[in-house]
């Protein structure tokens, strides 16, 4: 069973700086029918204008993954940790008992665009923790490239909480396969271009959950980015 989470009915945060698209239900946008999808709670694509951002504030008990598809992130939060995350890199903040930190544009004269997740720990009263790591563009090309786990296998990062998370990057024509377990669930996420996910078109910023199927294929129509989550 796939259901499509269209892009152009997510819900929308504006102001003079910022332009968010909800996928799910967040702070001020609320929809019953979509709170989250099993672990997942957030998605938000963000995009921030030159030298702007998210002043300082805080979460606890929360997995938050930074993905920048353009432009450059600056963060910095109370653990100490000061870095820059660029477009095939992915951040991870384990929020635990309790992190305050500040996302802003790094670049003057440019915009940043990135999307914003949030998983379910599997657990709460976690220590607060970092960690970056850059996924070369050859590694994903064509194909699903592991990007956070669990047990931070295969070089992903660490994320607290049953879930898998892959980015592809693909040319029009390609196709690939992913098994889903028994019991197990999937989030696509097109963060580019258009592909058919087990013959469902998907577009620039839809989304599907995927549930009672053994198998995902999918099919780029064009040049496409993806992000695949894989969940219990």
């Amino acid at each position: 069973m796939i259901k499509v989470r269209p892009s152009q009915e997510r819900g929308a945060t504006r102001t003079s700086w910022l332009e968010s698209h909800h996928t799910f239900s967040f702070n001020r946008y609320y929809d019953p029918r979509y709170t989250g999808f099993r672990q997942l709670l957030v998605i938000n694509e963000d995009t921030v204008a030159p030298g702007m951002g998210f002043g300082t504030h805080s979460h606890r008990d929360m997995e938050i993954l930074s993905y920048v598809v353009s432009g450059e992130l600056a963060h910095r939060d109370s653990t100490g940790v000061s870095a820059t995350i660029r477009p095939g890199e992915l951040q991870r903040m384990s929020a635990g008992t309790g992190v305050s930190h500040s996302e802003f544009n790094a670049s003057e004269s440019e915009p940043t665009h990135f999307l914003q997740i949030w998983i379910q720990p599997e657990q709460e009263g976690l220590p607060p923790g970092y960690e970056q790591r850059e996924f070369p563009e050859e590694a994903r090309r064509g194909r699903l490239r592991l990007i956070a786990s669990r047990g931070g296998d295969e070089g992903s990062v660490t994320i607290h909480q049953d879930v898998k998370l892959y980015d592809a990057q693909l040319a029009a024509g390609d196709e690939i396969g992913h098994a889903l377990a028994p019991e197990r669930h999937a989030w696509v996420q097109v963060v580019r271009g258009a592909v058919e996910l087990n013959g469902t078109l998907l577009q620039t910023s839809d989304g599907a959950a995927v549930s009672a199927e053994a198998s995902i294929s999918i099919n780029a129509q064009e040049a496409s980015e993806i992000l695949l989550f894989d969940l219990a």
